[in-house]
């Protein structure tokens, strides 16, 4: 067993997500040291499971005002520091027949009072800006709605972060606090890919692992109820729209298509669930039909759209007086001092809020800690560009043999850091995921300089696998590079393409008809008939087939055939 490693720094950080990258930005930025600790990778759970919308606030203006008023604050500061992180799409409300047109003058008061521009807009003016909004609209509202990557988001946040002296630690489970009396002065954890046990110290550790949030104060005997939301979504093979399409009522099921780089999202629906389902999550057949039958209302084209694949996330919503009649629940954002709170020093809570709002709620937390700590440095990060966002004009140089396609992607995905792994060399530009234009060059840069460790983070960092083959014909030329930059060594490198495969099935499963499923079959026919990928051994006992195997069976066999297949 290897010996416990030790280390100190002034303030630990628990989640990795955007609230806490924001945080670790913001720390490092007013010279705090800092550790973030992840137990998966970064954006792993509830900020890169939601529509990547970059809100203008008119969705809540009529409900919330509060948190509209948040939201079009953070809209024009993040479309200001995040550039390549942002796609400044506009939006549109739509009033459909069945809909009840005395909420439009309802709706664009309170985003005037909520300082959102809303323009009313005529049928014919709508669908100039969209064409493909559905035709039978009776009225329309364009609003400063986009799109925000939040995977981008929180790899720039950590990258400025590490730049400035802080350290990350993804794949790493919190075990315990470290606690002396009404002190906590650290956290146990375990490296889960070397299980290597670490010791960390500091002065503070602010938990900012969102629904999971519940189970790190339960380290610490304290009593903060989570109420899961769950939302599911769907994602279609190509961008159907351009503009978001909401509509003009009070949220609903199904009533926002989001597009998003090469794809349009349809969604959400909203479903209590236990909270020891949040690590469980499955897409329901009734969820997919409510998405399909109220997304083809926002735009018709959809109904004849092939769907790539269904995923949910789970939003906290906290109750934090103890009350388990969920009367009590707040939807905003809750930060906790528990030295104030509960008489436990050195440990705070921040949770709730959204996406949108992660910038702000990373602000409040750190002027929370950086007070206790004494340091008078003010906030820079609603200001400061992050990396990738430093020019107006991205700076990245053109070379004359790159393909002007591979080179537009790359630009768009990091901005002026581009340049690191744009180059003439012919390796670097041999384009290994045709669908999203990600060369060889971006997928070293992502592996040495964006704490990726195996293809499913490599995902997130450069969208390879989640185009239409969903990385069918990728994945394994991906797989490879892993072994020559010296991540992974032997048969590694097929053990991280067997892991990728698995989790993309999770997402196919749910939309396992028409094109989907014959995409999935053909998919399977490669790797596990060609490659035998069930046969890759992934410890010291015997694989088991894989998940998709496993389901093909329970649905097409008897148990008795069943049995004897296995």
């Amino acid at each position: 067993m290897d010996k416990t490693s030790r280390l100190e720094t002034s303030i630990i950080i628990i989640g990795g997500g955007a609230t806490g990258t924001g945080i670790m930005r913001d720390c490092a930025l007013r010279g705090i040291d800092c550790i973030l600790i992840e137990k998966d990778d970064l954006a792993s759970g509830t900020t890169g499971r939601n529509h990547g919308l970059l809100h203008s606030g008119a969705r809540y203006a009529v409900t919330d005002n509060e948190s509209a008023k948040e939201c079009i604050h953070e809209n024009k500061i993040l479309k200001n520091i995040a550039k390549h992180c942002v796609e400044d799409t506009q939006g549109l409300f739509i009033s459909l027949p069945d809909d009840d047109l005395s909420f439009q003058a309802q709706f664009i008061q309170s985003c005037q009072e909520a300082g959102i521009d809303a323009k009313q807009l005529t049928s014919k003016e709508a669908l100039l800006l969209e064409p493909n909004v559905n035709p039978n609209l009776i009225g329309a509202v364009q609003v400063p709605d986009g799109t925000l990557d939040p995977f981008r988001l929180c790899a720039a946040n950590v990258l400025d972060a590490k730049e400035n002296g802080a350290r990350l630690l993804t794949h790493t489970h919190v075990t315990s606090l470290i606690r002396h009396q009404d002190t906590v002065l650290g956290v146990n954890c375990i490296d889960v890919r070397t299980n290597q046990k670490i010791e960390i110290f500091a002065q503070e550790v602010i938990n900012a692992a969102g629904i999971w949030g519940q189970n790190i104060c339960e380290y610490a005997d304290l009593s903060i109820k989570m109420f899961p939301a769950k939302g599911s979504l769907l994602i279609l093979d190509y961008r159907i729209n351009n503009l978001v399409i909401n509509r003009c009522r009070k949220p609903s099921d199904a009533d926002i298509l989001v597009p998003g780089d090469t794809i349009s999202l349809i969604g959400t629906t909203s479903e209590h669930i236990d909270y020891d389902k949040i690590d469980d999550l499955h897409v329901s057949a009734k969820e997919v039909d409510i998405l399909l039958s109220e997304g083809a209302k926002l735009a018709p084209i959809m109904a004849n759209t092939r769907v790539l694949r269904a995923y949910a996330g789970v939003r906290p919503l906290v109750a934090v007086d103890d009350d388990g009649t969920g009367r009590n629940i707040s939807r905003g954002i809750v930060l906790l001092d528990h030295g104030e709170k509960d008489g436990l020093n050195g440990f705070t809570t921040i949770t709730g809020g959204k996406l949108m709002t992660s910038r702000l709620m990373a602000e409040m937390t750190t002027d929370l800690v950086a007070k206790k700590l004494n340091n008078t440095q003010e906030c820079t990060t609603h200001c400061r560009p992050l990396p990738g966002s430093h020019s107006a004009s991205i700076a990245a140089k053109k070379t004359a043999s790159l393909a002007k396609p591979v080179y537009q992607s790359a630009v768009y995905r990091h901005g002026e850091r581009a340049q690191r792994f744009l180059t003439d060399n012919a390796k670097d530009q041999a384009v290994i995921c045709e669908c999203e234009m990600v060369t060889q060059g971006e997928i070293n840069y992502a592996i040495n300089q964006l704490d990726v460790h195996n293809l499913v983070d490599l995902r997130r960092r450069t969208r390879l696998g989640m185009g239409p083959c969903q990385g069918e014909l990728c994945t394994y030329r991906a797989a490879g590079l892993f072994e020559e930059c010296g991540q992974v060594s032997g048969n590694q490198s097929s053990q991280l393409l067997t892991h990728f495969l698995e989790e993309r099935w999770k997402g196919i499963k749910p939309v396992f008809w028409g094109d989907a499923l014959r995409e999935a079959e053909f998919s399977y026919w490669i790797y596990e008939g060609l490659f035998g990928a069930s046969d890759i051994p992934t410890s010291n006992t015997p694989t088991p087939k894989t998940q998709l195997e496993k389901d093909q069976v329970e649905e097409s066999q008897s148990k008795e055939e069943q049995e004897a297949t296995l």
